[in-house]
């Protein structure tokens, strides 16, 4: 793989803690390959469409969900290196979670932990690990 892949992150709802949204504005300006999509609180399933439709055919979707696969992060990292082609795109939910729908189109379905985040912290959290991939996919010492 040549660089990092371009990123795609579909979040439904605001940031509202303050320093979450700090957080997440350093891992931004890190990752100039993440491109952030906020998508409007609804229900599930109209969330689903709005998520759905800024999927691309040569984007590898991953669903995060309690349900997902847990990963270290140099198992994450090697994840990320396989996106040759396209863009990745994650989603996260509201905290209802996901629908079916986006689960069902997803190529993966992936857990940040077996424990239960709020999603402005699970956006966080992913934000950190795809930092994190970077550097280690770069020979970083970050990761260390």
């Amino acid at each position: 793989m040549s660089g990092f892949p371009k990123v795609k992150l579909l979040a439904v709802g605001k940031v509202k803690k303050g320093w979450i949204r700090e957080g997440l504005e350093v891992y931004r300006q890190r990752l100039p390959e993440l491109d952030i999509v906020e998508l409007k609180d609804s229900h599930p399933a109209k969330e689903s469409d709005q998520m759905l439709t800024q999927v691309k055919d040569r984007d590898r979707l991953i669903a995060l969900t309690e349900e997902g696969q847990c990963y270290d992060s140099v198992k994450f990292a090697q994840l990320i290196s396989r996106a040759e082609s396209g863009s990745l795109v994650f989603a996260i939910g509201s905290a209802e979670g996901l629908s079916p729908a986006v689960k069902q189109s997803a190529e993966g379905l992936l857990s940040l932990s077996p424990m239960t985040f709020p999603h402005e912290i699970a956006r966080l959290l992913l934000l950190e690990q795809l930092y994190r991939a970077k550097a280690i996919l770069q020979g970083s010492s970050y990761h260390k």
